[in-house]
């Protein structure tokens, strides 16, 4: 897929991967910090792992998309 890209798409999707691999690790620590916390809010912790989740299967996308097509 990749071979498909022009060099300005491949530098966006990586821009992009590099936004999205930030937050994912923002939301580690954030995860972690609210597990540790007595009062914590489950709802929250919750929410914020299926948005980890979320970020996860766009960077897999996004990663796929840089990675050229090789024939069977």
């Amino acid at each position: 897929m990749a071979t498909h890209l022009s060099k300005e798409e491949i530098a966006v999707i990586k821009e992009k991967l590099e936004t999205l691999r930030v937050e994912h690790r923002d939301l580690d620590d954030v995860i972690a910090r609210l597990v540790e916390d007595h009062y914590q809010d489950e709802l929250q912790i919750r929410r914020l792992k299926r948005r980890k989740l979320m970020l996860k299967d766009q960077i897999a996308m996004l990663e796929r998309q840089l990675v050229p097509d090789i024939p069977a």
